[in-house]
């Protein structure tokens, strides 16, 4: 039964992606792994962390954070809810920027929008996985758990998706999944920045039955967060980032 890993928005947090990678290997040691973007912005490792997803050979989407930077955008296009808001990610996206290669740069502008998967191969009508990092249309639209079936049905509609078919993305950092008209919806949630308030990395990983039937797991892991909390701190970056490390997220 091939397997697919699904794994987004690592955000330059090393550990975090290490122990997700370990995680995966040793249970689903056969897993085709894909990343659905945002692997730079808010800790301290974004050069290592892109280096690390080449060297392990995983293909995968741009997010917002990675294009913005690859391309010396004005900001990350990340959205704020308050001005403190608007004043950290303002701080993380300067020191992205600051702090990434040239190397690094030119790998995140080259990272395809959109990737489709078939995990049967294509000689067999078996499912379609559209990868995203947010939008069919956009990186910067918020696919969010409480977008509406049709909202989501519209989704699938914009990337040609029928029933056994999977469109996945992330963005959010909160993992859901939703069933369609027999198109399943997944955010895969966060590895490096999650915001449900679990601060363990977080990934997806599928199962692919020889009929096509998709068997979905939300996988936790948890990871040394002192230590990328600790870099985050030493690197200058905004204490506020190390604590939303530890606490999952806000509150």
């Amino acid at each position: 039964m091939p397997s697919v890993v699904l794994l987004s928005d690592v955000h330059a947090n090393l550990e975090a992606l290490d122990a997700v990678l370990a995680h995966a290997r040793l249970h689903a040691p056969h897993a085709a792994r894909y990343h659905l973007g945002d692997l730079v912005g808010y800790s301290a490792n974004p050069n290592e962390v892109v280096a690390r997803l080449d060297a392990e050979l995983i293909p995968g989407v741009a997010g917002n954070y990675d294009s913005t930077v690859a391309h010396g955008y004005k900001h990350c296009g990340c959205r704020s809810e308050n001005a403190r808001q608007e004043e950290l990610a303002h701080e993380s996206f300067a020191w992205t920027l600051a702090h990434t290669s040239v190397e690094c740069k030119t790998r995140l502008g080259a990272l395809p929008f959109r990737l489709d998967v078939r995990p049967l191969g294509g000689h067999t009508p078996g499912p379609r996985f559209v990868l995203l990092h947010a939008h069919s249309t956009s990186n910067l639209i918020y696919v969010t758990e409480d977008r509406s079936d049709d909202f989501l049905r519209k989704l699938g509609e914009s990337v040609d998706v029928r029933s056994g078919d999977l469109v996945a993305f992330g963005h959010t950092h909160k993992p859901w999944h939703r069933l369609v008209d027999g198109v399943h919806y997944v955010n895969t949630g966060s590895v490096g920045r999650p915001k449900d308030h679990d601060p363990r990395a977080g990934y997806v990983r599928v199962d692919v039955a020889d009929s096509g039937e998709l068997t979905l797991a939300f996988e936790r892991v948890p990871y040394d967060v002192e230590r990328a909390a600790a870099k985050v701190v030493a690197a200058g970056l905004p204490t506020e980032f190390a604590d939303f490390l530890r606490m999952g997220g806000r509150g």
